[in-house]
């Protein structure tokens, strides 16, 4: 047998073995995606606001017999953004190991005027010339949204020290959702208190206003001057804050005996040099 036959026949060889690995390994990767597709999402439909941002658990596994490094796309309606996240890093591809699987979490975040309305977006992992398809449904059914002022939108008040002060709180809907269990909250400076009647807003349809009667005690003895007092109004999907300038002012009692005392001091002084200022 000459030496070029044998090189021949090697070569064929060598072709024949390639063939053979590819072939098995296109054969194993099919089945391993027909029985377990490699690109899923926990939750492939997701409803909720427009301001919200929808967030999709999804796995991607490689299935080839070697490591692969996959780009991440998203199919998006004009203006909205995603996000890809795989341990809490943004990522725009993944490198998974033969065989691995990786968590990403793929973040969307809808433009405020979205209409309400069933948007599809598709998801493609690409490597090469292969891709892997996932798509995921957002479901916007309207926005949140709440405010909170005053009937006449003023933030500003005065109080006489020892003294209390209701505030009329204006609580509105500005949302196309209604918003249930709103809760008021303030931070105050030391010692004084705000009361709320009542203390949470059970249902608050869109468009709809309710008032608030905020008592506001301030203790005795406090300075006179400019103070700040907080309050916010909140549940799980929409807040508002508002700051409120209290200026506190000296009683007219505390006043008189402030002046009475004055009075009083001069009278002795005065005393005093009619007593002993001429010996």
């Amino acid at each position: 047998m000459s030496a070029t036959t044998t090189k021949h026949q090697r070569r064929m060889t060598r072709t024949l073995y390639l063939f053979i690995l590819l072939f098995s390994n296109q054969v194993w990767a099919q089945a391993v995606s027909k029985s377990s597709p490699p690109f899923t999402a926990r939750l492939m439909n997701i409803e909720a606001a427009a301001n919200t941002t929808f967030n999709y658990n999804t796995k991607l596994k490689n299935v080839a017999p070697v490591s692969r490094v996959f780009q991440l796309f998203a199919g998006l309606p004009a203006g909205w953004n995603a996000n890809f996240k795989v341990e809490g890093m943004s990522v725009t591809s993944v490198n998974i190991d033969s065989g691995r699987t990786a968590d990403i979490t793929i973040e969307i975040v809808p433009t405020l005027d979205t209409k309400p309305g069933k948007y599809e977006i598709p998801v493609t992992a690409l490597v090469g010339t292969d891709s892997l398809k996932l798509n995921l449904e957002a479901v916007i059914k309207g926005t949140y949204g709440v405010t909170l002022t005053t009937p006449t939108g003023k933030l500003s008040e005065e109080v006489t020290e020892g003294s209390t002060k209701e505030l009329q709180l204006v609580i509105k809907n500005t949302g196309t959702i209604p918003l249930d269990n709103l809760d008021l909250s303030a931070q105050n400076p030391s010692q004084w208190q705000l009361t709320f009647a009542p203390t949470k807003i059970l249902h608050l349809e869109p468009g709809a206003d309710t008032t608030i009667v905020a008592t506001l005690q301030v203790p005795d003895k406090t300075l006179a001057g400019d103070y700040m007092t907080n309050v916010t109004i909140r549940n799980n999907n929409a807040n508002a804050k508002a700051d409120f300038r209290i200026t506190v002012k000296t009683s007219v009692l505390t006043g008189w005996l402030g002046l009475v005392i004055i009075l009083i001091a001069l009278g002795a002084v005065y005393f005093l040099i009619r007593k002993y200022g001429r010996r």
